[in-house]
């Protein structure tokens, strides 16, 4: 029977694992700053939201 396990090296697990984090520091940091953008909207944010929306579903659509 062949044994395939352990066959990745460990420099290419390091580089996953840091490549994930990269991700993860990146989601973190674009959730701050739409965070940022929301809490000075305030109200109006849901109205960009719905635009947004709204703009995509035209789009897709075809009618823009």
């Amino acid at each position: 029977m062949h044994d395939s396990r352990g066959e990745l090296e460990v420099e290419t697990l390091l580089k996953i694992v840091l490549a994930l984090l990269a991700v993860f520091l990146a989601f973190q940091i674009l959730q701050t700053v739409i965070g940022s953008i929301a809490s000075l909207l305030g109200p109006f944010f849901v109205l960009v939201q719905l635009g947004v929306a709204v703009v995509v579903v035209l789009w897709l659509l075809e009618r823009i």
